[in-house]
């Protein structure tokens, strides 16, 4: 499974990080996956994080 954050869309809200800090970092002022590729086992919280983005900045594939 693949996720990427739309730069372009982010508000930089933190909540991505706040709900998910092993797949989400800031890089100035928005949120970037820290690797496209999610971690195993971590499928599922990364779908709630996508799915709880305000601005739907996270895309996952």
């Amino acid at each position: 499974m693949n996720v990427s954050v739309e730069k372009d869309l982010c508000t930089g809200c933190g909540l991505c990080i706040d709900d998910c800090p092993d797949v989400f970092e800031m890089k100035g002022d928005v949120a970037v996956a820290k690797t496209p590729n999610v971690p195993a086992g971590m499928e599922d919280k990364v779908k709630e994080v996508a799915g709880n983005c305000p601005v739907e900045a996270i895309k996952v594939s």
